[in-house]
């Protein structure tokens, strides 16, 4: 090294010294999430509860998340075809999903090998008690003359549900044997078409959740005969007694939730679970719910798995006793 060269070398070493140092300046993601609209998993029929709570839930999330929620109604086998599409999803926060109480019912039951496991729990949506129902015009005016009518003959009471092991199906279930006789159960895929089907004079009852026929009763065209709650309920509801003031201690609710595919990156589920909470809470949203008669009940993650492995354990019990089975 030359003598001209070296003085330059050190003359670059003294600027560096003198140079302050900076902290690294952090790098923002390449793209944060979400970047386009999100899909969302509906397991039954449009029309029934759980898709107007999913559509009615897209269109105020617009509020608190940058990007859509698509819905995509994914029916057949008691939920079971929506949630495993879902579990095999991508875990990149674009395919997300709505899951119901059922998810805790239909594997107990051999319908499917789906689980509660398959899939990471964000937020509980609402929760609601079940109820059964009748056209306005049936002959059947109370609970106990719709039991006296199976009693009688058992081909006589045709029950519509969302399909088998769906929560209509293990409500019914479960008031025939509490009731000591037994119903013709008709399942379909999803509540609405039984609804349908029990408007159109096909069937004689539902077992459904209030939403799922909140439109009819308010319009005069289906009554409900009890519901499977401690208390009674509002809106336009008043009237229609608990099964436990009819002498029959039966309690069977469900409940809607959100839920993604796991392995889901955590700054995905912490944006969902912070949009869900200002979601949830939204006056628009909960007058809507209010209206439709539909429970509110939401639930934060953590509490939210807890209702999750909760009821995998009393309903695993209850269908091993009633030997409901595939």
């Amino acid at each position: 090294m030359t003598l001209a060269s070296r003085r330059q070398f050190i003359h670059s070493l003294a600027a560096l010294a003198a140079t302050p140092v900076l902290p690294a300046m952090a790098q923002a993601p390449a793209g944060a999430w979400p970047q386009r609209p999100i899909e969302l998993i509906v397991p039954f029929a449009a029309g029934g509860g759980t898709d107007v709570l999913a559509r009615a839930l897209a269109e105020v999330a617009r509020k608190h998340l940058p990007q859509d929620l698509i819905v995509l109604n994914r029916a057949g086998a008691s939920g079971a075809v929506g949630w495993t599409e879902l579990a095999n999803a991508r875990p990149d926060g674009y395919k997300i999903g709505i899951i119901t109480v059922e998810l805790t019912m239909i594997p107990h039951m051999g319908l499917t090998k789906i689980s509660s496991d398959a899939v990471l729990p964000v937020a509980r949506l609402n929760a609601d008690p079940a109820t059964i129902a009748v056209r306005a015009d049936s002959p059947y005016r109370s609970i106990e003359e719709l039991i006296a009518a199976a009693r009688k003959d058992e081909a006589a009471v045709r029950i519509g549900n969302a399909g088998p092991g769906s929560l209509g199906h293990l409500a019914a279930a479960a008031l025939q044997d509490k009731a000591g006789v037994k119903f013709n159960h008709a399942p379909y895929r999803g509540a609405n078409p039984a609804v349908l089907d029990l408007l159109g004079g096909h069937i004689e009852a539902v077992a459904v959740t209030p939403v799922e026929v909140a439109t009819y009763v308010a319009a005069g065209k289906i009554r409900p005969l009890a519901i499977m709650a401690e208390q009674r309920i509002q809106a336009g509801w008043e009237a229609v007694p608990t099964l436990k003031e009819r002498g029959i201690d039966l309690l069977i609710g469900g409940w809607r939730g959100l839920a993604v595919p796991r392995n889901t990156p955590d700054a995905v589920v912490q944006t969902l679970r912070k949009a869900m909470a200002l979601t949830l809470k939204d006056p628009v949203l909960r007058e809507t719910m209010a209206k439709q008669n539909m429970g509110e009940g939401y639930l934060d993650q953590p509490e939210f798995k807890a209702v999750i492995d909760r009821d995998n354990a009393v309903f695993k019990q209850l269908v091993d006793k009633l030997g409901i089975k595939a």
